[in-house]
C-alpha cells in the first residue's frame, strides 16, 4: 500500500466515524429532554428516568444529511462531507491561500474532518476555525431581519452543544491542537473582529437569514480568489434569501451556485 492510498483510507474511516455510519444500527433510542414524572417513577420503583423516542436507523437519510443523529458528530451527511473533501483537495492542489472555517458547527464533525484532512496531509500552516454560539441559535430579530419571521430554531435544544463538548469531540480523534481555534458567541459579535487574515474555505451552517448574512458580510472579503463558499442550508427560506441577496449586492449571478445535493450549494470566489 502506498502513502496516498493509506491517507485516503484514513480519511474514509474518519468520515465513517464522524457520521457514525459503521454503527448506525445501534442508534435506536433518541433522548427527549422531558424527564419521566416523579410520581410515575415512584410508582414503578425506578429513578432518574427520561423519555426517549425509538428511531429506525436509515443509512440513506444519513447519507443525504436529512436525519437528526442521536450520536454522530455531524449531521451534514456523506454527500456534503465528500464535497468538503473535494473542496479541500482542490485547495491543496491549486495552492489556494487561507484557513478553513465553519460558522455553525453543532458537535464539530465537519471541523474535525477539516483538521483530520490537514493533519494527514501534513499541513501545519492553516488554521481550522469553529465559530458558534455553543448555545444554539438566536431568537429571530424580526425588526432587523424580517426574513426570519417564524423561525423556531432557537427553541430546539438538540442544536445546543457546548464548547466543552465540541472540544472533547476533537480530543476523541486526537485532533485538538493550537491550529484549531474557536470563536464563541453570536456571529454578529465574533466575526467582525475575528483574527482571520485569509480563508480558502468558508462553510456556512447557520440556518437563518441573520446568521447567513452575518457570516457572508464579515468573512467573504477574506476568501481568496478561487476559494470555496459552501452553503449547507440553501433550501431553508431564510438562508436562501440571504445568499441570493448577498450575491445580488456583489453583482454575482445565481449561476455561480453549484448544487451539492438537493439541500446545499457552493461557489468559488471569482
Amino acid at each position: 500500500m502506498d502513502m496516498k492510498q493509506a491517507k485516503q483510507m484514513y480519511l474514509e474511516l474518519l468520515k465513517k466515524a464522524i457520521l457514525f455510519e459503521i454503527w448506525q444500527e445501534h442508534e435506536r433510542y433518541f433522548p427527549i429532554s422531558a424527564p419521566v414524572p416523579e410520581s410515575l417513577q415512584k410508582q414503578i420503583g425506578l429513578n432518574n428516568l427520561r423519555i426517549v423516542r425509538y428511531v429506525i436507523p436509515d443509512p440513506e437519510s444519513r447519507r443525504a444529511g436529512i436525519d437528526k443523529p442521536p450520536i454522530a458528530h455531524s449531521m451534514i451527511g456523506r454527500v456534503r462531507m465528500d464535497n468538503l473533501q473535494m473542496c479541500m483537495e482542490t485547495v491543496l492542489k491549486e495552492n489556494i491561500a487561507g484557513d478553513f472555517i465553519e460558522t455553525g458547527v453543532w458537535r464539530g464533525g465537519a471541523c474535525i474532518f477539516m483538521k483530520g484532512f490537514l493533519k494527514v496531509h501534513e499541513v501545519d500552516d492553516r488554521t481550522v476555525w469553529a465559530a458558534d454560539s455553543f448555545d444554539g441559535l438566536p431568537a429571530p430579530n424580526i425588526e432587523k431581519y424580517p426574513q426570519d419571521i417564524g423561525d423556531r430554531h432557537y427553541k430546539v435544544d438538540f442544536l445546543k452543544v457546548s464548547l466543552e463538548e465540541v472540544q472533547n469531540n476533537f480530543k476523541k480523534y486526537d485532533l485538538l491542537d493550537e491550529n484549531v481555534q474557536f470563536l464563541k458567541g453570536w456571529f454578529k459579535d465574533t466575526l467582525p473582529d475575528a483574527p482571520i487574515d485569509q480563508l480558502a474555505i468558508l462553510r456556512l451552517d447557520g440556518d437563518m437569514y441573520e446568521s447567513t448574512m452575518d457570516s457572508l458580510s464579515n468573512l467573504y472579503e477574506k476568501v481568496s480568489k478561487g476559494g470555496f463558499v459552501i452553503i449547507d442550508d440553501f433550501t431553508l427560506k431564510g438562508c436562501r434569501a440571504a445568499v441570493l441577496d448577498f450575491l445580488k449586492e456583489h453583482h454575482l449571478d445565481e449561476s455561480v451556485l453549484v448544487p451539492i445535493d438537493p439541500y446545499s450549494v457552493y461557489w468559488r470566489k471569482p
